[in-house]
């Protein structure tokens, strides 16, 4: 997520599109691109208000990668500089000793032109980042970092499913995790009302598709459903008003809003989420939506941790694994984020 609109995207006079990763090197178990797996070597930088970022915070919790990547966490409101480090004492990344991210995107490549976006991952040896690869980062966590997973963690991109997961995705990408920007940049009547149309005809069909399976594709958790989740978690708070997708809020769909909350309430998906940064950085941050920087004083987030009823449809959330443990001292989602 960079500047007004998110990780890796521009918008205009014309309509909001997504630009590509510019740093798509990709760390491996063989290291090919010049950046083996090894523990302790990268950080995780995110922002607990982006999603796309926040796919890569709940992929590593549920791997259990903590120990193995460090994570660090931007302030959700940025400066000329964009993803800043404030919320650290003196305003300094403790691991990378810098103020702003852009300094390790300086040190990959002087000059660079694009936007500064979150997940990055930084080499913490020479500062440099490494990848901001945000489609690819989550996928090499499940396949490449295998070496380094917790004992017991689900496999999240599952050899024999991956056909089915990368198609699912790719809708879910271009009409809800992508679409619900279409939406809230557009400068057009009928731009809007394309991408709003997307998003929600995109949402019935993944209605459909969930009111006889718990989750997207077989009968666990997927990277799939960690895509989904990243959307559907900030639909209410932000989406709804904010992007003007507001054909229906997520709590009115009886079979979404259980599938959102079954999540939730599933070790390293709701106790990442951090809704005070999400409102905060949406509202105060995207003045062309937003000019007077008001953040709303709801929606009401008690009804996150209410009774699903998903697991009556049966399936095994974490296959033949274990759920994660508690979530790692330091790390923590203050209060004031919580339901």
């Amino acid at each position: 997520m960079r500047g007004e609109g998110d990780g890796n995207s521009a918008y205009g006079r014309k309509s909001f599109s997504r630009s590509r990763s510019h740093f798509g090197d990709r760390i491996t178990a063989d290291g090919r691109d010049g950046w083996p797996v090894a523990a302790g070597r990268y950080r995780l930088v995110v922002s607990r208000a982006c999603p796309w970022a926040s796919r890569a915070v709940i992929s590593r919790r549920l791997l259990g990668l903590e120990p193995a990547l460090s994570l660090a966490i931007a302030d959700p409101l940025q400066d000329d500089r964009s993803w800043r480090f404030t919320l650290d004492p003196d305003g300094r990344d403790p691991v990378l000793g810098i103020r702003h991210l852009s300094e390790a995107y300086d040190k990959r490549e002087t000059g660079y032109p694009g936007g500064v976006s979150v997940p990055a991952i930084v080499d913490v040896g020479s500062g440099e980042l490494v990848t901001n690869d945000y489609q690819r980062i989550t996928l090499d966590f499940a396949t490449q970092w295998t070496a380094l997973h917790r004992e017991g963690a689900p496999d999240l991109y599952p050899e024999a499913l991956r056909d089915e997961i990368d198609d699912v995705m790719a809708g879910v990408h271009e009409d809800v995790n992508n679409g619900v920007y279409r939406a809230g940049f557009a400068t057009g009547q009928e731009e809007y009302e394309a991408a709003c149309t997307d998003v929600f005809r995109r949402l019935d069909l993944l209605t459909q598709r969930l009111s006889r399976r718990r989750y997207l594709v077989g009968d666990t958790i997927t990277e799939a459903d960690i895509r989904l989740f990243t959307t559907l978690v900030r639909f209410d708070a932000v989406y709804h008003g904010h992007f003007k997708c507001n054909r229906y809020k997520l709590t009115e769909n009886q079979v979404l809003w259980a599938y959102a909350r079954d999540l939730f309430q599933t070790p390293g998906f709701g106790d990442t989420v951090d809704f005070d940064h999400i409102k905060r950085h949406y509202y105060q941050v995207h003045t062309g939506i937003n000019p007077t920087g008001i953040v709303p004083l709801g929606p009401d987030l008690s009804g996150w941790t209410a009774p699903h009823h998903r697991q009556e449809l049966g399936s095994r959330p974490f296959g033949d694994g274990v759920p994660p443990g508690p979530v790692r001292p330091g790390e923590e989602v203050p209060q004031a984020g919580r339901p």
